[in-house]
């Protein structure tokens, strides 16, 4: 049996299912192959909606420079896991008034600017209480290359100042009395395998950047890329080569630097999946086994109810089976539907999948389950209890479990 079985067979034994491992030392390897390919020019700021789990914000907090939150209670969360609010930037095209109002109290480190609208709220509300605040203005190019998951370029979009239009709205921004414009902020595509488009995608950004800062003298202290980089998810999905990504930017990156307006910014690699997603993994036991219609069908104890994505519910066209392995291994000579417990025909973790022999009991592990788990799920669809959490260094473990129907995110809860 593999170490990594033996890990996490242990939490299965000691935890039971569905539960999620979420592995540290995976998330540090990650960490140091990005700083030592993309470091010389860029910061971290971890998008903690792929994974808010506390324990792991809490671990993060010591390792990440900064933190992207995208509403309040995020931010709420973010502060109770020990991180300091001048470290997060808030983005999201609709804040309301009232997380706007607590995120300039709080001292926020940024704002990130998506609409006239919020522009003007935030400068009234800074106004109303004697400050100054900080913001990021977040824009939407008008083209992303191909090879992109998800993408918010070139499209109808609730994010950002379209880039063809910025001239209606921008100058209006600008010369709001109790905003400080540090910076512009991009994020237009997610999920990208191909280190050639990532390259292209952050050509586009300094290009972006270059134009709006001379066209409006603005000489920026942090530029945010949104990062797009992927993770592996499927059978045949080869894993992104950082050290490939970094020899074809290098150039650019140099001569962006080398330019007397950028010799100062922060440039800030904005990313969530790819640094915690692979460290991640689902764990679901399987219920029955069950013979029908010429197919072997395996009903396990969590399904789309835990674990949406995997289901092929999260944006995905086509449903394609997760990389997965029965624990305990074993060579893979049966075709399986894999089904979560949910009373409906959409509940499906895996379509023709091969594994070893299954047996009742027996346990599938789900990869790259680290990012976009529980939070991205309906884990009280039909009221079955939520899926575990479990954070693991070594061989220590430590149940993580959240009640997140008790996380203060509604804007009459009390503050952090």
């Amino acid at each position: 049996m593999s170490d990594l079985d033996v890990r996490l067979g242990k939490v299965a034994q000691r935890y039971g299912t569905p539960t999620y491992v979420y592995l540290t030392d995976a998330i540090e390897d990650r960490l140091n192959r990005i700083r030592a390919a993309l470091g010389p020019w860029f910061e971290l700021s971890y998008a903690m909606k792929c994974n808010p789990n506390p324990a792991l914000l809490e671990w993060l907090a010591g390792r990440v420079d900064l933190i992207d939150v995208s509403s309040v209670g995020e931010l709420r969360l973010a502060r109770q896991s020990g991180w300091d609010p001048l470290r997060a930037s808030f983005t999201g095209p609709g804040k309301r008034l009232a997380e706007i109002a607590e995120a300039i109290d709080c001292g926020v480190g940024e704002l990130v600017v998506e609409n006239l609208r919020e522009a003007q709220i935030a400068s009234r509300l800074a106004g109303e209480a004697g400050r100054t605040q900080d913001i990021l203005i977040r824009l939407a190019p008008a083209t992303v290359p191909k090879g992109f998951g998800d993408h918010m370029a070139g499209r109808p979009s609730a994010f950002g100042f379209d880039i063809e239009t910025v001239d209606q709205d921008l100058p209006a921004v600008l010369a709001l009395p109790h905003l400080n414009v540090v910076g512009l902020h991009i994020y237009s595509g997610t999920q990208c395998l191909k280190p050639q488009a990532i390259c292209e995608n952050y050509r586009i950004f300094m290009s972006v950047f270059r134009d709006i800062c001379e066209r409006y003298d603005i000489t920026p202290r942090k530029l945010v890329f949104g990062s797009g980089l992927g993770i592996p998810y499927h059978a045949g999905d080869t894993a992104l080569d950082l050290d490939e990504v970094a020899d074809g930017i290098r150039a650019d990156l140099e001569a962006f630097r080398a330019e007397p307006r950028f010799a100062a910014s922060r440039l800030i690699l904005e990313l969530g999946r790819f640094l915690v997603g692979e460290a991640g993994y689902f764990l679901t036991s399987v219920v029955a086994i069950k013979p029908s219609r010429g197919h072997t069908i395996g009903i396990c104890d969590g399904g789309m109810n835990n674990h949406l994505p995997a289901s092929g519910h999260f944006g995905m066209v086509i449903h394609r089976n997760y990389r997965m392995h029965r624990i305990g291994g074993g060579e893979a000579t049966d075709k399986y539907n894999l089904v979560g417990p949910l009373c409906t025909s959409i509940d499906r973790l895996a379509s023709a999948v091969m594994l070893p022999l299954l047996a009742e009991g027996d346990v599938i592990a789900l990869h790259s389950s680290g990012a976009y788990g529980p939070t991205a799920s309906p884990i009280h669809f039909i009221s079955h209890t939520p899926p575990r959490e479990v954070l693991m260094t070594g061989d220590t473990m430590r149940d993580v479990s959240v009640h997140r129907d008790r996380i203060p995110n509604g804007i009459g809860d009390a503050g952090a």
